[in-house]
């Protein structure tokens, strides 16, 4: 396979020595990977921006596919020496993984909140999600974190591990970059309801497979799987997202609080259903649940996608001896 590693032993030592970096050193403040790609995105959207669904495509292709072959060309550039295709797999694992960040911000708005402090809480929660918070009171600004926590558990660890897992490290680059253009352009406000139409789409699909494993590991990372699978499997479809329905309502039944319900986004009110509606609210301890939560999940996506990794190298070699014999046959 030659759009990565596919060692499965050296994509394990990378992915995990990349998971390992973003728990010790998490995000930096500055010179970020992906803060760089995003400054990319956004002169390229200077340039290409209209109120178009056309426009937007090509923008999603150029910032997107640029990414993924960049990648593609980098890994194999280093793929016949072994200890640097672990060094690029550790880095870009590092560099596309934000679960450490992710519990940093959710457990300081759970500090603030802890210590009564609601207009600190109201200042730190844009760093974690796009909600209106000045408006919201305690108990919304905490429903509010762990909605964000279980969402993101999806879409800053486990869907890029998936995709790691399957494209090595252009799977893991290409996830990130989807993932960014959707942050940036895919909402629905209206400069990007058309523009930014085919960033979110794409981010659909792709995150589809993470999504679902997220809920999967939630479900069984949880203190009652039964509980957590009865509400995920009812409630999942009640979510207008189709990707962070089915982790919402996992992480609701597995916390056994109530998630869903009115909240206002990017200058729009929304009422979305409420999922495990038979639980109580949530409450400022439960961010600390829902972080713990998260870490458990992204530990069991690193050791499926290193399983993953291995089927897929294993799958492709018995693809190309079957070829191989194949060829032979004819030829004798």
């Amino acid at each position: 396979m030659r759009t990565g590693t596919s060692r499965p032993v050296g994509f394990a030592c990378g992915a995990a020595l990349g998971f390992l970096a973003d728990l010790v050193a998490a995000d930096p403040r500055r010179g970020h990977p992906v803060a760089a790609f995003g400054r990319a995105a956004q002169a390229v959207e200077r340039r290409l921006w209209a109120d178009h669904r056309g426009r937007g495509a090509l923008h999603t292709a150029v910032c997107a596919g640029g990414a993924v072959a960049a990648a593609t060309l980098l890994a194999r550039a280093v793929h016949r020496s072994h200890k640097t295709d672990i060094a690029l797999t550790a880095a870009a694992t590092w560099a596309v993984l934000g679960g450490t960040s992710l519990g940093r911000e959710a457990r300081a708005i759970g500090g603030a909140l802890a210590a009564g402090d609601l207009e600190v809480a109201r200042e730190r929660l844009p760093h974690l999600c796009g909600r209106d918070p000045r408006s919201l009171d305690a108990q919304q600004i905490a429903r509010a974190v762990v909605e964000s926590v279980a969402e993101n558990t999806s879409d800053a660890v486990v869907g890029a591990l998936v995709w790691g897992a399957f494209a090595g490290v252009p799977g893991l680059v290409g996830f990130r970059a989807v993932n960014t253009l959707d942050a940036m352009v895919g909402h629905k406000s209206p400069r990007y309801r058309r523009f930014g139409w085919a960033s979110a789409r794409l981010d659909d699909v792709v995150g589809w497979p993470g999504a679902r494993l997220t809920a999967a590991l939630a479900i069984v990372a949880g203190p009652d799987p039964r509980r957590a699978s009865r509400v995920a499997r009812r409630d999942a479809a009640r979510h207008p997202s189709p990707n962070a329905g089915p982790v919402e309502a996992a992480f609701a039944g597995a916390l056994g609080v109530r998630l869903g319900g009115t909240l206002a986004y990017g200058g729009r009110v929304e009422h979305r259903p409420v999922l495990g509606a038979e639980f109580r609210p949530v409450a400022t301890a439960d961010i600390e649940r829902a972080v713990r939560l998260s870490r458990r999940v992204s530990l069991l996506a690193l050791g499926v996608a290193v399983a993953g990794r291995w089927a897929v190298s294993r799958a492709c070699r018995v693809g190309r001896f079957e070829a191989g014999s194949m060829t032979g046959r004819k030829r004798g």
